[in-house]
């Protein structure tokens, strides 16, 4: 008796053995928020990156500038430009933290897109000058502002 015929394999399954799926890669996101009063809103960023539906990771954060000194604004900016999004975190004081403003006003130089975010639930923050509208944090939202976006002009 002979074995019954086997249906030709699909391509899916002609991967060679051994080889990875290829997820989409992840938005690379620096966060920019008033080291002095909402360093734990960086925290709760890297936490939502770390979610498996995340489309972006944190790949750099606001610098603590003791002084404004021209090797700060040097590392802010070398760190900015390897960003795909400088996203803003909001609080009370994060339009007129110096650090804050400088990192915006690196991004519109460098052309990376800045997104403006109010970090705490119910507050009515005054929104950081030239960084665009001020979003609600719903994850919702998050995915949608922080998805890799159009490439920047060379």
């Amino acid at each position: 008796m002979m074995p019954p015929a086997r249906k030709p394999l699909g391509p899916a399954s002609r991967k060679p053995v051994g080889t990875k799926l290829r997820l989409k890669p992840k938005t690379r996101v620096f966060v920019s928020f008033d080291f002095d009063h909402d360093r734990v809103l960086r925290d709760f960023v890297i936490g939502q990156a770390k979610l498996a539906d995340s489309p972006f990771h944190v790949a750099d954060w606001s610098l603590k500038e003791a002084a404004p000194s021209r090797t700060w604004k040097l590392e802010a900016e070398r760190r900015i430009a390897r960003a795909e999004i400088v996203l803003v975190m909001v609080g009370p004081y994060t339009h007129r933290a110096p650090g804050v403003l400088a990192e915006v006003a690196i991004a519109r130089r460098l052309g990376v897109p800045v997104r403006q975010v109010v970090g705490y639930k119910d507050s009515t923050p005054r929104p950081v000058a030239n960084a665009g509208r001020l979003y609600r944090w719903q994850w919702s939202t998050m995915k949608t502002l922080l998805a890799k976006p159009a490439r920047r002009p060379t």
